[in-house]
Protein backbone atom coordinates (compact mmCIF):
# COMPACT_ATOMS: atom_id res chain seq x y z
CA UNK A 1 0.00 0.00 0.00
CA UNK A 2 1.34 3.44 -0.77
CA UNK A 3 3.20 5.18 2.00
CA UNK A 4 2.23 8.65 3.01
CA UNK A 5 -1.48 8.23 2.26
CA UNK A 6 -3.40 10.03 4.95
CA UNK A 7 -7.00 10.60 5.74
CA UNK A 8 -7.91 14.07 4.66
CA UNK A 9 -7.47 16.42 7.58
CA UNK A 10 -10.71 17.71 8.90
CA UNK A 11 -10.95 21.45 8.32
CA UNK A 12 -11.23 23.85 11.19
CA UNK A 13 -14.97 23.62 11.39
CA UNK A 14 -16.04 26.73 13.13
CA UNK A 15 -14.04 29.44 14.80
CA UNK A 16 -16.12 29.11 17.95
CA UNK A 17 -15.23 25.43 18.50
CA UNK A 18 -18.59 24.04 17.39
CA UNK A 19 -18.44 20.48 16.00
CA UNK A 20 -18.97 19.88 12.28
CA UNK A 21 -22.42 19.29 10.89
CA UNK A 22 -23.24 15.93 9.39
CA UNK A 23 -23.07 17.48 5.90
CA UNK A 24 -19.57 18.85 6.56
CA UNK A 25 -18.40 15.50 7.89
CA UNK A 26 -19.91 13.79 4.85
CA UNK A 27 -18.09 16.08 2.41
CA UNK A 28 -14.79 15.71 4.26
CA UNK A 29 -14.78 11.95 4.93
CA UNK A 30 -17.14 10.08 2.59
CA UNK A 31 -14.52 8.97 0.07
CA UNK A 32 -12.03 7.94 2.76
CA UNK A 33 -14.73 5.88 4.47
CA UNK A 34 -15.73 4.22 1.15
CA UNK A 35 -12.09 3.25 0.57
CA UNK A 36 -11.86 1.83 4.09
CA UNK A 37 -15.09 -0.14 3.67
CA UNK A 38 -13.93 -1.38 0.26
CA UNK A 39 -10.83 -2.92 1.81
CA UNK A 40 -12.94 -4.61 4.46
CA UNK A 41 -15.87 -5.92 2.39
CA UNK A 42 -14.13 -6.29 -0.99
CA UNK A 43 -17.04 -4.95 -3.08
CA UNK A 44 -17.54 -1.31 -4.13
CA UNK A 45 -21.34 -1.32 -4.10
CA UNK A 46 -21.45 -2.95 -0.69
CA UNK A 47 -18.78 -0.55 0.58
CA UNK A 48 -20.87 2.42 -0.54
CA UNK A 49 -23.91 0.93 1.20
CA UNK A 50 -21.88 0.38 4.38
CA UNK A 51 -20.81 4.02 4.43
CA UNK A 52 -24.33 5.24 3.71
CA UNK A 53 -25.65 3.09 6.55
CA UNK A 54 -22.94 4.41 8.89
CA UNK A 55 -23.80 8.03 8.11
CA UNK A 56 -27.51 7.25 8.57
CA UNK A 57 -26.77 5.63 11.94
CA UNK A 58 -24.76 8.69 13.03
CA UNK A 59 -27.67 10.91 11.98
CA UNK A 60 -30.22 8.76 13.85
CA UNK A 61 -28.11 8.71 16.99
CA UNK A 62 -26.85 12.31 17.06
CA UNK A 63 -28.83 14.35 14.56
CA UNK A 64 -27.32 16.57 11.92
CA UNK A 65 -25.49 18.94 14.29
CA UNK A 66 -23.31 16.19 15.90
CA UNK A 67 -23.17 18.35 19.03
CA UNK A 68 -23.12 15.31 21.31
CA UNK A 69 -19.97 13.83 19.77
CA UNK A 70 -16.50 14.58 21.07
CA UNK A 71 -14.76 13.30 17.90
CA UNK A 72 -17.25 12.84 15.04
CA UNK A 73 -14.59 11.51 12.61
CA UNK A 74 -13.50 8.76 15.02
CA UNK A 75 -17.12 7.87 15.74
CA UNK A 76 -17.78 7.60 11.99
CA UNK A 77 -14.67 5.44 11.54
CA UNK A 78 -15.91 3.01 14.18
CA UNK A 79 -19.42 3.03 12.68
CA UNK A 80 -18.01 2.06 9.25
CA UNK A 81 -15.89 -0.76 10.69
CA UNK A 82 -18.87 -2.09 12.67
CA UNK A 83 -21.17 -1.89 9.64
CA UNK A 84 -18.58 -3.74 7.54
CA UNK A 85 -18.37 -6.44 10.21
CA UNK A 86 -22.15 -6.82 10.07
CA UNK A 87 -22.01 -7.26 6.30
CA UNK A 88 -19.31 -9.90 6.64
CA UNK A 89 -21.35 -11.75 9.30
CA UNK A 90 -24.41 -11.75 7.04
CA UNK A 91 -22.30 -13.06 4.16
CA UNK A 92 -20.91 -15.84 6.32
CA UNK A 93 -24.41 -16.81 7.46
CA UNK A 94 -25.77 -16.74 3.90
CA UNK A 95 -22.92 -18.93 2.65
CA UNK A 96 -23.62 -21.46 5.40
CA UNK A 97 -27.17 -21.96 4.10
CA UNK A 98 -26.77 -21.63 0.35
CA UNK A 99 -24.27 -23.02 -2.16
CA UNK A 100 -21.66 -20.49 -3.24
CA UNK A 101 -22.83 -18.43 -6.17
CA UNK A 102 -20.42 -17.71 -8.98
CA UNK A 103 -21.29 -14.08 -9.53
CA UNK A 104 -20.25 -11.89 -12.37
CA UNK A 105 -16.55 -11.12 -12.58
CA UNK A 106 -15.02 -7.87 -11.47
CA UNK A 107 -16.17 -4.69 -13.18
CA UNK A 108 -14.68 -4.16 -16.62
CA UNK A 109 -12.85 -1.02 -15.60
CA UNK A 110 -11.32 -2.57 -12.47
CA UNK A 111 -8.27 -3.77 -14.43
CA UNK A 112 -7.67 -0.19 -15.50
CA UNK A 113 -7.95 1.13 -11.97
CA UNK A 114 -5.64 -1.29 -10.21
CA UNK A 115 -2.12 -2.22 -11.20
CA UNK A 116 -1.26 -5.92 -11.18
CA UNK A 117 0.65 -5.62 -7.90
CA UNK A 118 -2.33 -3.96 -6.23
CA UNK A 119 -4.58 -6.83 -7.30
CA UNK A 120 -2.05 -9.28 -5.85
CA UNK A 121 -2.04 -7.40 -2.54
CA UNK A 122 -5.84 -7.24 -2.46
CA UNK A 123 -6.07 -10.95 -3.23
CA UNK A 124 -3.58 -11.74 -0.46
CA UNK A 125 -5.51 -9.47 1.94
CA UNK A 126 -8.71 -11.32 1.11
CA UNK A 127 -7.10 -14.58 2.27
CA UNK A 128 -6.35 -13.21 5.76
CA UNK A 129 -8.75 -13.56 8.66
CA UNK A 130 -11.25 -10.73 9.11
CA UNK A 131 -9.46 -9.42 12.21
CA UNK A 132 -6.06 -9.51 10.49
CA UNK A 133 -7.45 -7.64 7.49
CA UNK A 134 -9.14 -5.05 9.70
CA UNK A 135 -5.95 -4.41 11.67
CA UNK A 136 -3.77 -4.07 8.57
CA UNK A 137 -6.21 -1.83 6.72
CA UNK A 138 -6.65 0.44 9.73
CA UNK A 139 -2.88 0.53 10.34
CA UNK A 140 -1.50 0.96 6.84
CA UNK A 141 -4.36 2.48 4.86
CA UNK A 142 -5.97 4.68 7.48
CA UNK A 143 -2.64 5.09 9.29
CA UNK A 144 -4.16 4.76 12.74
CA UNK A 145 -1.96 4.16 15.75
CA UNK A 146 -2.12 0.91 17.67
CA UNK A 147 -4.09 2.67 20.39
CA UNK A 148 -6.60 4.04 17.88
CA UNK A 149 -6.99 0.61 16.27
CA UNK A 150 -7.48 -0.97 19.68
CA UNK A 151 -10.22 1.58 20.48
CA UNK A 152 -11.88 1.19 17.08
CA UNK A 153 -11.96 -2.62 17.18
CA UNK A 154 -12.43 -3.04 20.92
CA UNK A 155 -9.15 -4.93 21.37
CA UNK A 156 -6.12 -4.53 23.60
CA UNK A 157 -2.98 -2.91 22.17
CA UNK A 158 -1.13 -6.20 22.62
CA UNK A 159 -3.73 -8.03 20.54
CA UNK A 160 -3.42 -5.36 17.84
CA UNK A 161 0.38 -5.75 17.81
CA UNK A 162 0.35 -9.54 17.65
CA UNK A 163 -2.43 -9.61 15.06
CA UNK A 164 -0.57 -7.11 12.86
CA UNK A 165 2.66 -9.10 13.15
CA UNK A 166 1.00 -12.40 12.24
CA UNK A 167 -0.96 -10.77 9.43
CA UNK A 168 2.16 -9.22 7.89
CA UNK A 169 3.94 -12.58 8.03
CA UNK A 170 1.00 -14.31 6.36
CA UNK A 171 0.69 -11.55 3.77
CA UNK A 172 4.39 -11.77 2.93
CA UNK A 173 4.20 -15.54 2.48
CA UNK A 174 1.15 -15.26 0.22
CA UNK A 175 2.74 -12.55 -1.92
CA UNK A 176 5.97 -14.53 -2.28
CA UNK A 177 3.99 -17.62 -3.27
CA UNK A 178 2.12 -15.61 -5.90
CA UNK A 179 5.36 -14.61 -7.62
Amino acid sequence: MPRGRHLRALPAWHGDGRPPTLAELYRARRLDMVRLALFLVDDLHTAEDVVQDAFAAVCRAHGTSLAGLQDPAAYLHTAVVNAARSVLRRRRTARAYAPPHQGAGPPVDEALLLAEEHRDVLAALAELTHRQREVLVLRYWSELTEAQIADTLGLSRGTVKSTASRALDALEKRLEAAR
